[in-house]
């Protein structure tokens, strides 16, 4: 279950609207007059609630059901998302633009066309079928929406289970193979494979980078950029692949479907802690699936019968 530690009129509001209830319904549940909730409301972060209402709203959240308690998590985590999140490609970037919403976790997606694209280091033509990719990693406010909807435990590092506010933009990590693989089939996605993934990440003709065969660490987080973080999965407007897919190079390294040995699967991507030339898409990484770490998270894709199967 969600945790807040205080309540104030933000989550009141927030909590209303994910249980939906009208504010005369959501009164009364309180026991309190749909007056002193309007005026919770007003007052935000200001609003002064008494130790009985902070109870009565813990066990009013407490009760809730899964999809109320997500729901709960994603309000939240959306106010705070910052205003440089909204996508907003560089002007000398060329992108398909082709973006449409999920059903299941309503990420927004690139849509990448079926056809051959040149693949691996030695750019051998391979065919992939029609598919869409989330523009963006997986989030911290993505995740929370999950573990809150699901009960599947919170990433080791978040304290109290709840991860901080100004990481909600941020690259969830700390995550397992088996927890990617675990969010994609609650969302109704499932992870990329290698060929999907570089295909995303490169385009078709080639391209060393997702931005073309410049060596160019400022397009990216990793090592050599001396962030030593991980940032905002929109930051890096100038990086996009031809399809408009954010971070296919640097921030965190991203698991994929394709297995390389039992128990390990492939990683690609590089990020902020490794150089760049580790985050060529062409590259191939791996690691066990049950390895955890401050640099590794993931992203979803949908074939076109998971696009319309919610």
């Amino acid at each position: 279950m969600p945790l807040v530690t205080k309540w104030t009129g933000r989550e009141v509001k927030a909590l209303r609207e994910a249980v939906r209830m009208s504010l005369m319904e959501f009164s009364e549940k309180l026991g309190v007059s749909d007056r002193i909730v309007s005026r919770w409301e007003r007052d935000g972060e200001q609003a002064a609630l008494r130790m009985v209402n902070q109870a009565a709203l813990d066990t009013l959240l407490a009760k809730a059901d899964q999809d109320a308690q997500g729901r709960f998590v994603g309000i939240l985590a959306a106010d705070d998302i910052p205003a440089q999140a909204v996508i907003e490609l560089d002007e000398n970037q060329t992108s398909s633009g082709e973006y449409v919403k999920h059903p299941g976790d309503g990420k927004l997606m690139a849509h990448v066309p079926e056809g051959i694209f040149l693949s691996g280091e030695d750019d051998d033509p391979v065919w992939v079928d029609e598919f869409h990719i989330d523009t963006f990693p997986t989030t911290n406010a993505d995740y929370a929406r999950f573990c809150a909807a699901t009960r599947h435990p919170a990433p080791e590092h978040w304290a109290n289970g709840r991860c901080p506010r100004e990481l909600y933009d941020h690259p969830v990590v700390h995550v397992t193979w088996r927890d990617a693989n675990a969010y994609a089939t609650w969302a109704g996605k499932s992870l990329p494979t290698a060929e999907q993934w570089e295909k995303a990440a490169r385009g078709t003709t080639g391209r060393r980078f997702p931005w073309g065969d410049q060596k160019t660490a400022a397009k990216c987080n990793v090592r050599e950029t001396g962030v030593e973080r991980t940032t905002s999965v929109s930051r890096y407007h100038s990086g996009v692949s031809p399809y408009g897919v954010y971070d296919m190079v640097g921030n965190v390294w991203e698991w994929l479907a394709t297995p390389t040995t039992p128990g390990r699967c492939e990683l690609r991507g590089s990020a902020f802690t490794s150089p760049l030339f580790r985050g060529v898409p062409a590259v191939r990484n791996d690691a066990n699936d049950t390895m955890r770490d401050d640099d590794t998270g993931f992203r979803c894709v949908a074939s076109p019968e998971q696009m319309g199967s919610r």
